[in-house]
């Protein structure tokens, strides 16, 4: 498999989320390769989105998003699940693409729909959050499906509380893909 290098990612926020759809995402655990599709993703914009984490600079939780892009920040919600973004951009920008939904490729069982359910899958935890996403742990990689893709542009989801943020056509999916959380 094409590991995506770090020049992937070090673009801006909105190609990048749009240019995951239909890549593989990659753990290597237990002696298995859990492979996904990606085909539903949120972009986070930086400090002046009010969606994103970054929207009050940076603290202990959310440093990785101001780190080097090609990263993986993870994060705990609802104080049980693990959500997996991709921090992209330049570093200091704390922008990056939450990852929502994959079409299990190869040994991933359960639900995947949804950011939550996508890492439980995955087995995707905080330990490797942080994480380089050019090593041989966690990564992503080149899609071997070369179909086209029809991509469909959304608001975000649960971001009520983001003023101006609520409506912006942020989250993107493959259109007509099962797996897509919410549509």
């Amino acid at each position: 498999m094409q590991k995506l290098l770090q020049p992937f990612y070090d673009r801006d926020t909105v190609l990048v989320a749009r240019d995951l759809l239909g890549k593989l995402l990659v753990h290597k655990t237990a002696g298995k390769a859990r492979i996904g599709k990606i085909v539903e993703v949120e972009a986070y914009l930086g400090p002046h989105d009010r969606a994103s984490h970054s929207s009050k600079g940076p603290t202990p939780r959310n440093q990785v998003m101001f780190g080097p892009p090609g990263r993986a920040y993870i994060y705990l919600i609802y104080g049980i699940y693990c959500c997996m973004n991709v921090v992209t951009e330049a570093p200091g920008h704390g922008s990056a693409v939450l990852l929502r939904a994959v079409e299990p490729v190869q040994h991933v069982t359960g639900r995947t729909q949804g950011p939550g359910l996508l890492c439980k899958a995955m087995h995707i935890d905080r330990l490797l959050n942080g994480h380089d996403l050019t090593g041989d742990t966690l990564y992503i990689a080149a899609s071997f499906d070369a179909r086209p893709i029809t991509i469909v542009a959304k608001p975000r989801v649960g971001v009520a509380y983001a003023g101006d943020w609520v409506q912006k056509p942020l989250r993107f999916y493959i259109r007509d893909n099962p797996y897509v959380s919410r549509k």
